[in-house]
């Protein structure tokens, strides 16, 4: 056996000859009983640790900032459509039957407050004109009829019953002429157009269509000369200086609605992809009571100004929620996070060319920054720009 183990350990020291390993760094070394040896190999770099030229670090532009504690908030969006101001909205319609003879208002047109829009000729409101002045003269005549009965009972010409016949007429005309003025207010006659008409006795037929209040014109639903009915909507009129913004709230995001003391005092920002460089502010005058049993979603309402008209009705919208600031909280830029399957980490500069990679729990984010939970402390130098040079790097080092 001790012959076997001889021979064996001649023949490894001929083979090192014979491959010309017994350089300086052949990998074979004696111990000492003779015995070859494996040289140590030579040591690696550190694990996580990417190291760059000062060149290369210039030309990829990579930057690092020290991370802070400070007041942070987080925000929701939501979907939503802008509508007009209901409160600043009117449907104009008509309370008489008649024929269109003119109009006067297009859409998109500006009206004031009592603005012409349109006009129209009704036989409806003439007849109850006529009806009206009919009553009014067969009141007179009563009247007229039971001041004479009085004197002639005083003078005993005629009885008490005839008297009191009289009076009757009298009241059923009195009742008479008040069902036919409250006919013609019915069909929109103004008290100051009923006094017109007991003063000149003249019927006027045609019935004038007028903007209730200052406004857009959005709305036209009338053509010259067709007949239209107290159920049409002939024209919209809307004051777009401030519009409305509808939404649905999932019934899981509710809670995060009434986040402050009252829905009003929750700051609120509503995006329009007709703007995407602007961000328009609005406030909650609305919080539904009731969910909606096939969607499970709930009613929100916001109000925004809108003097330059740039919002229009029915875009489409996305209404942004803000939480309360939480304060003294650990964060870092949302472009500092690097994802590798299901690991987030960042490089954290510990040299200008040297960078160290760190593993990180983080919490929620805003879109911007994130919450660190756990794997940085503050005041430590993350690189914001230029990551994915340093993770392409790790990456190919893992590889």
């Amino acid at each position: 056996m001790r012959e076997d183990h001889r021979r064996t350990r001649l023949i490894h020291i001929l083979s090192c000859f014979v491959g010309g390993l017994m350089t300086a760094g052949s990998g074979c070394e004696f111990s000492a009983s003779g015995d070859a040896a494996p040289k140590p190999p030579v040591s690696a770099p550190a694990e996580g640790i990417v190291r760059l030229p000062s060149d290369q670090v210039v030309s990829a532009g990579i930057e690092a900032h020290p991370i802070v504690r400070k007041e942070f908030r987080t925000h929701r969006d939501f979907p939503g459509t802008i509508t007009p101001n209901q409160h600043a909205l009117a449907e104009v319609t008509t309370l008489v039957r008649g024929r269109v003879t003119e109009v006067y208002a297009d859409l998109g047109q500006q009206v004031k407050g009592g603005d012409l829009l349109a006009l129209l000729y009704s036989g409806e409101l003439g007849i109850a004109q006529s009806a009206y002045l009919k009553a009014a003269a067969k009141l007179y005549v009563a009247e007229q009829s039971y001041e004479r009965a009085k004197m002639l009972l005083e003078e005993k010409v005629i009885g008490l019953a005839e008297s009191q016949r009289r009076k009757g007429e009298l009241l059923s005309i009195q009742a008479e002429k008040r069902e036919a003025r409250d006919r013609l207010e019915l069909y929109g006659m103004s008290e100051k157009q009923i006094r017109q008409l007991d003063g000149d006795h003249s019927i006027r037929s045609f019935v004038p269509i007028v903007a209730p209040f200052d406004g857009r014109v959005i709305g036209r639903n009338l053509t010259k000369g067709e007949v239209v009915e107290t159920t049409e909507k002939l024209f919209v009129v809307a004051d777009l200086s401030e519009v409305w913004v509808l939404a649905n709230i999932p019934e899981k995001d509710i809670p995060y609605i009434s986040g402050g003391p009252t829905p009003e005092d929750q700051r609120v920002e509503v995006l329009v992809n007709a703007y995407p460089n602007q961000v328009f502010h609005g406030k909650i005058t609305y919080v539904g009571d009731v969910l909606d049993i096939a969607t499970r979603t709930m009613n929100l309402r916001l109000e925004l100004p809108n003097l330059d008209k740039r919002l229009k009705p029915e875009m489409f919208a996305t209404i942004r929620v803000y939480s309360e600031p939480e304060p003294n909280v650990l964060v870092v830029a949302e472009a500092a996070i690097q994802r590798d399957r299901e690991r987030k980490f960042v490089f954290v500069q510990r040299e200008p060319s040297v960078f160290e990679v760190r593993d990180v729990k983080l919490g929620d984010s805003n879109g911007r920054e994130v919450k660190v939970l756990d794997g940085l402390r503050e005041g430590e130098a993350v690189v914001t720009k230029g990551a994915f040079v340093l993770k392409s790097e790790l990456l190919g080092e893992q590889v």
